[in-house]
């Protein structure tokens, strides 16, 4: 069977590839923001016929970006094989661009159909909450132990021992970037400023109190309906793409609330994902806690989307947050209207 390829395919690649394997084809394959995606398709030594799925990115971003999936995907896969594609490794082309920075990330093809699972909500939060149940951080504290990517800037992942003190840590790093990439928006940094320090410790400084400990849970990171699917042979629900870290389980489900995200179109995920893992005390909290996770997560896009619907969706959410918990006063200046 002759090679077929309209994607560039490095021999460093291939020789990843186990021993004996034929290449047939190299193919584009759907579209991403960042990235370039191929389908990869093979025989090997014993006559199987093996797809693979391959994502290239150029320059330290790119970098970034595939070492983060990969070692999140490696992450997901030890605890979830079932939940995430194979992934089998990532690093540095040289040959098909060798006057540039090109990197790459393989794991497996899998056919995924339905970028929504709407036909069976059970079956996605049930391998989520599974993932989460038992997920056990290396550390014991929460983050990872490179700095994942959330689509295509890095989130300040470094271990904490104190949940509250990573969320902050968390939140200043998508600052620092909406400075660097967006350069001065109106009363934002004295914004999120007053979240940090007003919001934050009456909203996660009761999950640490007396005692108490929040769990590090392994979460995917972005979940949201683009990186879910089904796959067609198996109707197994697929979850890809991820930016992962050691976190509190209900930050994964924040971002269910984001008005780009189709889930936010049904309480059916969220009510199904709690009907099992409950919600964390003070419970009455728990909606608070939704907004104050998805701010951080709405910063950060606003960095990667250079502001557009982002921003506007993460001042209305800071906005209801610090009317409840530490609203303006007399002559101080808050959000722009």
């Amino acid at each position: 069977m002759a090679m077929t390829r309209d994607f560039p395919l490095d021999q460093i690649v291939i020789n990843q590839l186990p021993a004996g394997t034929i290449v047939h084809s190299c193919t584009h394959h759907g579209s991403a923001a960042w990235t370039n995606t191929a389908r990869i398709e093979t025989t090997l030594a014993n006559g199987e016929s093996k797809l693979y799925f391959l994502k290239c990115a150029e320059g330290d971003q790119g970098k970034a970006m595939l070492e983060g999936e990969f070692h999140s995907m490696c992450e997901l896969y030890k605890i979830s094989p079932d939940f995430v594609p194979r992934p089998y490794t990532w690093g540095k082309l040289s040959t098909s661009k060798p006057d540039s920075d090109q990197y790459y990330f393989l794991c497996d093809f899998i056919k995924l159909a339905n970028q929504m699972p709407a036909a069976d909500p059970f079956s996605l939060c049930t391998k989520l909450a599974n993932l989460h149940q038992k997920s056990k951080s290396p550390t014991g504290k929460f983050g990872f132990h490179v700095n994942t990517c959330q689509g295509n800037l890095p989130q300040q992942t470094a271990w904490n021992e104190s949940w509250m003190d990573f969320y902050i840590q968390l939140m200043k790093g998508a600052m620092q970037l909406n400075r660097d990439r967006n350069g001065p928006w109106k009363n934002l940094e004295q914004v999120v400023d007053r979240l940090i320090t007003k919001v934050v410790p009456q909203l996660l400084g009761p999950l640490e109190a007396n005692g108490k400990r929040v769990k590090p849970c392994l979460i995917h990171g972005d979940l949201w309906d683009q990186n879910i699917g089904t796959d067609v042979e198996s109707s197994e629900v697929y979850v890809f793409d991820a930016a992962a870290y050691y976190a509190h389980n209900e930050m994964e489900i924040a971002m269910w609330r984001g008005k780009f995200n189709k889930m936010v179109a049904s309480d059916i995920y969220t009510d199904t994902y709690l009907a099992i893992m409950g919600k964390s005390e003070p419970a009455e909290q728990f909606d608070d806690r939704g907004k104050l996770y998805s701010s951080y997560m709405l910063l950060h896009e606003s960095a990667c989307h250079h502001g557009s619907s982002f921003r506007r969706q993460c001042y209305e959410t800071m906005n209801s947050l610090l009317a409840k918990y530490a609203p303006f006063g007399p002559g101080e200046s808050g959000l722009p209207k």
